[in-house]
């Protein structure tokens, strides 16, 4: 409109959309860092800008939630048997087995009886349990079934009736011929649970599930020591069905977070919009199939992976929209002939360097 050359080429040199190029990158590279120093690993730029839009988080139980590893929680004695005398036998038992649930009982047993007494003629059948003679007593541990295997018939009913007394993981114990009680196990809970689903609350997670393969008494167990905090709870379910649940989220329109550990978890970490991986906890292929990886075996790092993707998504768009403003108001000044071409490099390089600046703040605590 001008004809004046000198003007379109101030306005063209301070046009130059260098801003909007170098704001996004460099401020996702220093997020991803940023995650890294907390041993976070978060894969790619897509992943974190992926993280900064969930608003439902859908949880795995077993390894994520808890430790994955058992404890004994009660010790429930027959009608006429001593808990104590059961919980002394069946460790020293259980000493002599490689069972994942041998450890707990043999430690719970040290620690309430002290030193064990040796167990003798001790016979484990792998997955099933083991027997063996202990002062004098004949000892069985192990599942319902194996240990019915070793009572006769008028025994077996006051079997079933300690059984109907509990529910969950547990191991039965019969001595002498008698039922004598249930060891019951429970998974342990992760420290700070409670204030953990509180910031995924602050920081806009709508939604929260639970799902699990363990048996949904265990599940639904879990979800009542953690209090109101999930909409929706299921148990029993196969690696395909936690898949589904994950893409029918996904199908409805919603940003879904997948927090697992296991093998198991590895198809619905892939059906979510961000899967994210404990591989603290050895779960590899998990590992593989995730967007986000956790190096450290703490779930409540998940927070802070996602108030680090929103921190760094804001601090992108604040870089952008600042710095094509300010290019927008060279622009002014260069049309209006009071920018000269020279200057308005000088400035535009101004502003990139603010961009910059500014978007390294993603990097920095």
């Amino acid at each position: 409109l001008t004809r004046d050359w000198d003007r379109v080429l101030s306005v063209l040199v301070v046009a130059t959309p260098c801003p909007l190029i170098l704001a996004t990158p460099i401020a996702i590279i220093g997020g991803i860092n940023r995650a890294a120093r907390r041993q976070v690993i978060v894969r790619t730029g897509g992943a974190m800008e992926a993280l900064a839009q969930v608003g439902t988080a859908v949880f795995d139980k077993t390894g994520t939630l808890t430790h994955g590893q058992p404890d004994v929680r009660e010790i429930v004695p027959a009608d006429g048997a001593d808990a104590h005398a059961v919980l002394r036998l069946a460790g020293a038992v259980d000493f002599a087995s490689g069972h994942q649930l041998a450890r707990p009982l043999v430690l719970r047993a040290e620690r309430e009886a002290g030193e064990l007494p040796p167990a003798t003629d001790v016979r484990e059948v792998a997955g099933r349990g083991v027997t063996g003679r202990v002062e004098g007593h004949h000892v069985v541990v192990g599942s319902l079934a194996y240990v019915a295997e070793s009572l006769d018939a008028a025994a077996r009913p006051a079997l079933d009736a300690l059984a109907a007394r509990t529910q969950g993981l547990r191991a039965f114990v019969a001595i002498d011929g008698r039922p004598a009680g249930v060891v019951a196990y429970a998974d342990r809970l992760r420290i700070g649970l409670p204030a953990f689903f509180d910031r995924l609350a602050a920081l806009g997670i709508t939604r929260t599930l639970l799902l699990s393969g363990d048996h949904a008494p265990n599940v639904e167990a879990v979800a009542r020591d953690l209090g109101a905090r999930f909409d929706e709870v299921r148990g029993d379910l196969l690696p395909e069905d936690k898949a589904r649940i994950v893409r029918d989220l996904e199908g409805s329109g919603t940003r879904t977070l997948m927090v697992g550990d296991g093998t198991n978890d590895a198809p619905a970490l892939t059906a979510a919009h961000v899967g994210v991986a404990l591989a603290g906890h050895g779960g590899g292929i998990s590992a593989e199939a995730a967007d986000v990886v956790l190096l450290v075996d703490d779930v409540t790092r998940v927070a802070e992976a996602i108030e680090t993707a929103r921190r760094t998504v804001r601090i992108a768009k604040e870089s952008i929209w600042v710095g094509l403003g300010l290019s927008v108001v060279g622009m002014g000044f260069a049309a209006a002939g009071l920018l000269a071409p020279t200057y308005g490099a000088l400035v535009q390089e101004a502003i990139d360097v603010a961009v910059i600046v500014n978007a390294l703040r993603a990097a920095r605590g």
